[in-house]
């Protein structure tokens, strides 16, 4: 993955009105803290936040202290109803570090055929891997999986230098077979025994 550049200013005012002023300016406050350094509060282009946030575990670099650190997004703060991006807390990772991140499973194929339905268990996969090379996600082939098979966390390739950060048998998708049958059946069993009473 490759890196995202932003611009950055730091904060010097603090509280909700300085807050409003600089979202009112297209800012987004934010906060970088991590490697025992002081918190680092800074003012962030919304737009471009907004689409570097887009990229699951975007790593972006910053311009902090004179110098472009990399950062991954910790803890993202958006308003209830517009789902504009409030605040948004980053973490500092430095290159060749290893870190833990939730990635996207995303799935590809079709499942037997008779309606059975595909269960995600695990929307994202815990795995740890270097800072500067997140998998955006990982991909799982289902193609021609029956009701009742399920695919476990150590059943995914995960890439190069990638290991898994959840337990190995953890269960991450599972075919669920179609239930069109039972209730057809249990409408059978209820229009006999009305039949007989």
């Amino acid at each position: 993955m490759s890196e995202i550049r932003l611009a950055a200013e730091p904060r010097t005012e603090f509280g909700k009105g300085a807050a409003r002023r600089a979202r009112r300016a297209g800012l987004v406050p934010a906060v970088v803290y991590g490697h025992g350094h002081a918190p680092v509060h800074l003012n962030l282009p919304g737009h471009d936040l907004m689409l570097a946030l887009k990229t699951p575990n975007a790593l972006i670099s910053l311009p902090i202290d004179g110098k472009q650190e990399f950062v991954l997004p910790k803890a993202v703060q958006r308003e209830a109803i517009k789902r504009t991006i409030e605040h948004v807390d980053l973490l500092l990772v430095k290159r060749g570090e290893k870190v833990t991140v939730e990635v996207p499973v995303h799935t590809e194929g079709e499942l037997a055929p008779g309606g059975n339905l595909l269960e995600h268990v695990l929307n994202a996969l815990p795995i740890e891997a270097e800072a500067t090379h997140l998998p955006e996600a990982v991909t799982v082939s289902v193609e021609g999986l029956e009701a009742g098979a399920s695919i476990l966390a150590k059943d995914i390739t995960l890439p190069s230098g990638a290991t898994l950060a959840v337990d190995e048998d953890a269960v991450v998708l599972q075919v669920i077979g179609a239930q069109v049958e039972a209730v057809e059946e249990e409408a059978e069993e209820a229009a006999e025994a009305e039949a007989e009473a």
